[in-house]
């Protein structure tokens, strides 16, 4: 009989996941859940616990936590598996008890978020297969991106007294009020640009931060990563810019670009932090790069027909049309590659058409 591995993030959701432990394992004794826990002392120590515990032979891994937390259960599967290399098999399967601020990954694979259930989905075992990305050195499974991105991520962490989405919201005000523009040379599978931008967003799924659809037409199985990038934007269009994340609506707008790759290289100046899945791991790079792993996580998730789809969540929730999904141009921004502008919208491409954050 196979053994759980549960490892918990203690400060995940402001001390949420520490006082759930009791919670955890009284459920995990309810249902007969085989299960060893431990809990992480420090950053990155998940990534250790992950690949010592996967080496070992638990299975599933199951991360306690939030979107950071499942992050270096991640990273420390994929080591365990081999590193991303093309030969290399799937990781997992890796088991979510979902306990963060925003919990994007898990809502985007529509996941139990009360524990008890959470816990049943783990020892039901039922598996999708997703995609992993990466950027330089580190996995992500939901979102990363660099300018004001980890900008805001940088600043809602030293905001102690405001919890959950409307922190993230409050950080991103204060960050676009103080930003600096970088200048950018982005080259992807089928296009590039060079000029001024204040962000881009790589998406594996549609939510970042619990609230910012930054990707809202991204699938987490499709095989390519989605991202965004502004050009040309001033502070005050990027305020006004802000409320329309919430719906995804923004990549319909002048001065927002975006496309789907499988490959994205970026040369910055100044240099900017690079964050994956909310947690800044970088604080100055000047070269990023970006890359989709298909199919190399098993994750446990509902049985079909127990949770509503994640395409039914996501219709309602984003406004990307067939039209928007098509509209694979380059508009006003400064293209050096050979996508074209189609009636004046704002995205970039030309690659295949768009499919599925935070």
């Amino acid at each position: 009989m196979s053994i759980a591995k549960i490892i918990v993030n203690p400060y995940a959701g402001r001390w949420k996941a520490r006082a759930a432990i009791p919670d955890i394992e009284r459920a995990c004794q309810r249902i007969g859940l085989a299960y060893e826990l431990e809990i992480t002392e420090e950053p990155d120590h998940g990534i250790k616990l992950a690949r010592e515990a996967a080496l070992a032979g638990f299975s599933p891994i199951v991360s306690a936590g939030g979107d950071g937390s499942i992050s270096e259960v991640v990273n420390g599967l994929m080591q365990a598996a081999g590193g991303g290399s093309e030969s290399d098999g799937v990781a997992g399967p890796l088991g979510i008890i979902p306990l963060g601020s925003a919990d994007d990954f898990a809502d985007m694979l529509d996941l139990e978020k009360e524990v008890e259930a959470a816990c049943r989905v783990v020892l039901a075992g039922h598996t999708r297969v997703v995609d992993v990305g990466r950027v330089n050195d580190r996995f992500f499974d939901n979102n990363s991106a660099i300018g004001l991105e980890p900008m805001v991520t940088i600043t809602q962490a030293g905001m102690k007294r405001i919890k959950g989405t409307p922190r993230y919201i409050l950080a991103a005000l204060k960050t676009i009020l103080s930003h600096k523009p970088w200048h950018m040379r982005l080259v992807w599978d089928d296009a590039q640009y060079e000029g001024p931008s204040a962000l881009v967003s790589v998406g594996n799924t549609r939510r970042t931060g619990g609230a910012f659809w930054m990707t809202p037409l991204a699938e987490v199985d499709d095989g390519y990563l989605d991202f965004v990038f502004t050009s040309r934007l001033g502070r005050l269009k990027l305020l006004r810019l802000l409320p329309t994340t919430f719906d995804g609506s923004h990549i319909e707008r002048p001065g927002v670009n975006c496309a789907r790759t499988t490959h994205l290289t970026i040369e910055c100046d100044p240099p900017t932090p690079i964050q994956a899945d909310g947690e800044v791991f970088e604080l100055s790079a000047t070269h990023i790069e970006y890359t989709i792993l298909p199919g190399r996580l098993e994750v446990i998730v509902p049985a079909p027909g127990e949770r509503g789809s994640e395409s039914e969540r996501g219709s309602e929730s984003v406004r990307g049309s067939e039209s928007v999904r098509g509209s694979e141009s380059v508009g006003g921004a400064e293209s050096v590659g050979g996508a074209e502008s189609v009636g004046g919208a704002e995205s970039v491409g030309g690659s295949e058409s768009e499919g599925e954050a935070a």
